[in-house]
């Protein structure tokens, strides 16, 4: 599976009755579908997978097959409980996305025999390709990795973990086993601020949950990084970046209640987060709003 360009995570809207909004959904996806992102990713860690019913994922992910029409490529979310993991997969086939991301189990965390099985059965449940998360309960071993780029099934690995030379020494691996099909991503936190060391080690792409709020930033940046032109990439960073990361370190979960704020300054009435994430104080939205407006102002 080929990506080309910023992966997208979209937020997930919810009404003043606290239900998922499908028509704010499929207008976030389709304006910012106009910024030429690799890739969306409704129902993940943006879009609040751990908040979701069964029944609200699968309807996520409906929506943003039918907005992205075979634009660009859709990987839904799954995993939690392993029965939610293989059902959402199912439902996400037949939903026709393209691929899943499997995120971690819900709560305990196995040893690397378990990890492994856990992701052999979410991919066996349908026939789509999976993509592996490390991060939180899931910490991929460089062996357990080796094991499932041995399934054909298994395309990619994002990183939300951080260790750069785990990372490495499981890049190598996986191409040591002959695989040029598999895609890594780097997955962390505003990871335009790690992403200048990602790609040295061999992780070219990136997800960027400010994408999904201020796509005109993020793909100045993506430029920058693309073209190798670090002087810019430094800009933004100053500029943008690096405040945006010391407002969303202040509060856990910040991660994503930001990109909702951002949202609605920007007019699209997202929604609060569902808890146990909470919104902004107005202090801390107004830091929010001169962030954006700094954000702007560099392009």
């Amino acid at each position: 599976m080929n990506f080309d360009g910023i992966l997208f995570f979209p937020v997930t809207p919810f009404d003043a009755d606290g239900r998922v909004d499908e028509d704010l959904l499929r207008q976030h996806i389709d304006t910012t579908l106009a910024h030429a992102p690799g890739g969306v990713f409704p129902a993940c860690g943006t879009g609040e997978f751990h908040a979701l019913s069964t029944e609200e994922a699968t309807r996520v992910v409906q929506v943003a097959t039918e907005t992205v029409a075979g634009r660009v490529p859709v990987v839904a979310g799954t995993g939690g409980p392993l029965g939610h993991a293989t059902a959402l997969a199912r439902a996400a086939a037949d939903a026709g996305a393209d691929a899943l991301l499997v995120l971690p189990p819900y709560l305990v965390g196995g040893p690397q025999a378990g990890l492994v099985a856990y992701v052999e059965a979410v991919a066996a449940a349908s026939d789509l390709p999976v993509v592996i998360y490390h991060r939180g309960t899931a910490q991929y071993s460089v062996d357990s990795v080796r094991r499932l780029a041995a399934n054909p099934k298994v395309v990619g690995f994002k990183d939300g973990v951080g260790d750069v030379g785990l990372a490495q020494q499981i890049v190598r691996a996986v191409a040591a086993s002959g695989r040029d099909d598999f895609a890594f991503f780097n997955g962390l936190l505003t990871a335009e601020l790690t992403q200048g060391a990602y790609r040295g080690i061999g992780i070219p792409l990136y997800s960027s949950a400010a994408f999904a709020m201020i796509p005109e930033v993020a793909n100045a940046y993506y430029r920058a990084y693309v073209d190798g032109d670090e002087a810019r990439r430094a800009e933004l960073l100053d500029g943008f970046y690096s405040p945006l990361v010391q407002l969303r370190d202040e509060t856990p979960g910040f991660g994503v209640s930001l990109i909702k704020t951002g949202l609605r300054l920007g007019g699209l009435p997202v929604g609060s987060v569902r808890a146990p994430l909470v919104d902004p104080t107005p202090a801390q939205e107004v830091r929010l709003a001169e962030i954006l407006e700094a954000g702007r102002a560099l392009l």
